[in-house]
């Protein structure tokens, strides 16, 4: 049954609410889930785990509609907007006065969720206690899926086209009744593709900062405690943040891909919804249960695991630290050397080229990876064989790592744009080498994202390069290795032309972080339990999902460029309590030639099915990005139809200034 929550302009949200059975006679605390992906289809399998357990354990769990998605009224013109979080701290006031609910109210939820749950926190509405965001940015330029260090990166394709598709989408009629039409419509006609919107935005402007947290990170007051997974690639952002919040916090960071930890894949996943009931407990019922008298910050330290796309499960264990950044840190400072290695003295200064093809990246796997088919990062011998590759000797003993690895150095270019991306590699004495961690950097933004300066080509420049954080321990036996490349491909759009760095060895370093020997060697809290929830929700399965099986395909053409092809597929289902069909299908394409930068294209299409007997809609979007050296293209078309009716249709082809900053 749907609940509208009405907003101050007459808009009112669609909401599902799982309530505890007494709670009208004994009121109980509120959770807040707020996306855009459609409660009673697009996520209706994940929330029937998720939502009653919640309400089982006495809560009110609550999964709204975001405006303009599902079955709220209005448009959804872009992420996070101004009327999004306004709207988010508005339902919060709604839950806290119903009758039901005791008056306080928690917020939590994974990407889009983790993002305006911090957003909708540093309002600081007076009902909200508490937070648990995962897998979220607190910096929306350098931490989401549009830029890294400046660069444009590959999740503004892949996830542009499927926001595109998610904007246009319809409510359903047998909630929202006979002016659902006119509600679809206004949806597609008010859509522009994403894409051209974040494109025009190249540097971390006022666009960007809007309702960010990353500036003024003190504004969010009510305890948090930050959730994600080493091989998400918003686990970068989850570090920074822990050790700037100044108000309760602890954090969990686990094996796991883009995904709820009780749910997630890489294993090990874990109880998460028994520890989240002992956070909202503690905070939502002033349940003194000791969960703030555990350690600040609990990680998966991985082990060494054969690299592959897909990983069911990463060996390791969990670790501890009471707080971060640990007073004691330890670390290790290793000097890139002109004889290829990594010492622990600085070495003879040496001028060593770095002109890696377009296609460097081939084994980088997805920008943002899921875990449920193969799409993490492979075997990096490929890459590394076309990168400048710098390399510890054999370990002798076991080295584990914990924190964010920092390069210095120097380099000069020999063109004003230039791109340089850094891997930290773990390499078996077989030579297969495994990804830890990785930095972009778009060396015009050097100094920062807020007013770029393009190089002097020749002019030598001091380069500081923060990699992702990571945990893991590297045997005995095994090299660190640190690749160096000017290409990334296709994380990373190329430089708009192509150019050679000339890293200065002797001088240049590496800064490791390193868990303490006498530090955190196991985790002193108890054992996390097995996975719980609540029963699985009814489906029909129409079609398998591909992302079950391999799904890259990669050819060369006749011109010698390279077309790699990546299956977009959830597979198709049916809803039992709902009677909804939803079916999306699609496919991504990146087109490169080695020696040409200027060649690169990516392109996606997806169209996506949902309807029941007697109401049907289809909707198909197209997007393709390239670019010259001064102007990326943006095509796209958005079509939609009423069974076999076709009821819009529209096309773009638009221009976006590159700007001589912005690769």
């Amino acid at each position: 049954m749907t609940a509208w929550i009405p907003m101050t302009d007459g808009v009112r949200l669609a909401a599902r609410i799982w309530l505890p059975l007494d709670a009208e006679s004994d009121p109980v605390p509120a959770l807040l889930e707020y996306l855009p992906y459609r409660r009673r289809d697009g996520t209706s399998h994940r929330d029937a785990i998720t939502q009653p357990y919640m309400a089982g354990h006495g809560y009110a769990a609550v999964r709204v509609d975001v405006r303009g998605s599902g079955d709220s009224g209005g448009v959804l013109p872009d992420e996070y907007t101004r009327q999004e979080i306004d709207d988010g701290v508005a339902v919060i006031a709604w839950l806290a006065a119903q009758p039901w609910c005791s008056g306080r109210v928690g917020m939590w939820g994974i990407s889009w969720g983790g993002i305006n749950t911090l957003q909708v926190a540093a309002r600081r509405p007076p009902a909200l206690a508490a937070i648990v965001p995962m897998g979220f940015a607190d910096d929306r330029y350098n931490g989401d899926c549009h830029f890294m260090g400046g660069c444009v990166l590959e999740g503004n394709i892949s996830w542009g086209g499927s926001f595109f598709a998610a904007m246009a989408c319809p409510p359903d009629p047998a909630v929202v009744g006979e002016h659902w039409r006119a509600m679809w419509l206004q949806r597609l006609e008010q859509a522009e593709p994403p894409l051209a919107t974040w494109l025009a935005h190249p540097h971390r402007d006022a666009y960007w900062r809007r309702d960010d947290v990353f500036d003024d990170p003190d504004r969010i007051q009510v305890p948090a405690w930050l959730v994600n997974g080493w091989q998400d690639s918003y686990a970068r952002n989850i570090l920074p943040l822990l050790a700037r919040l100044q108000g309760p916090k602890k954090a969990l960071i686990g094996p796991w891909a883009h995904g709820w930890p009780h749910l997630a894949r890489p294993g090990p996943a874990i109880g998460f919804l028994q520890e989240a009931v002992r956070w909202w407990d503690h905070w939502l019922k002033d349940v003194d249960n000791g969960v703030m008298d555990e350690p600040m910050l609990r990680v998966w330290m991985g082990d060494w695991v054969a690299p592959a796309r897909l990983v069911p499960h990463w060996p390791g264990r969990w670790v501890a630290q009471d707080t971060w950044p640990a007073p004691d840190a330890a670390s290790a400072t290793l000097f890139l050397c002109a004889d290829g290695g990594l010492h622990a003295q600085a070495g003879v200064e040496a001028a060593l080229a770095v002109h890696s093809p377009q296609t460097n990246g081939a084994q980088a796997g997805y920008q943002c990876s899921y875990g449920l088919g193969p799409d993490l990062s492979d075997d990096q011998q490929g890459d590394d064989a076309t990168s400048l590759c710098f390399d510890t000797a054999p370990l002798p003993h076991d080295r584990e790592l914990l924190g964010e690895p920092e390069l210095e150095l120097d380099l000069h270019a020999d063109q004003p744009q230039a791109l340089l991306a850094a891997r930290l590699c773990d390499v078996a004495p077989d030579g297969r080498s495994l990804r830890l961690s990785y930095g972009l950097l778009n060396l015009s933004h050097r100094d920062g994202s807020g007013s770029p300066r393009p190089l002097v080509p020749g002019q030598m420049v001091r380069v500081r390069l923060r990699l992702c954080g990571l945990a893991h321990r590297v045997p005995a036996g095994h090299r660190i290795r640190l690749a160096l490349s000017n290409a990334y491909w296709p994380i990373a759009w190329p430089a708009p032309v192509s150019h050679t760095l000339t890293i200065h060895a002797g001088r240049a370093r590496l800064q490791l972080p390193l868990l303490r020997p006498d530090a955190g060697l196991q985790d002193p809290a108890p054992a996390f339990g097995e996975p719980e929830g609540a029963p699985e929700q009814a489906l029909v399965a129409l079609r398998p999902r591909v992302t079950d099986r391999p799904q890259d395909h990669r050819q060369q053409l006749p011109d010698g460029s390279w077309l790699w092809t990546r299956a977009r597929d959830r597979g198709a289902w049916k809803t039992i309590d709902t009677d909804v069909a939803y079916d999306t299908q699609g496919e991504l394409h990146f087109v490169v030639h080695n020696d040409d930068p200027l060649s690169a294209q990516q392109s996606i299409t997806l169209t996506t099915d949902i309807g029941r007997s007697g109401w049907n809609t289809r909707v198909a979007v197209t997007t393709r990005l390239s670019a010259d050296a001064e102007h990326f293209r943006v095509q796209a078309s958005l079509q939609a139809w009423e069974g076999a009716q076709p009821v819009f249709s529209r096309d773009w082809d638009l221009r976006i200034p590159r700007e001589p900053d912005a690769p």
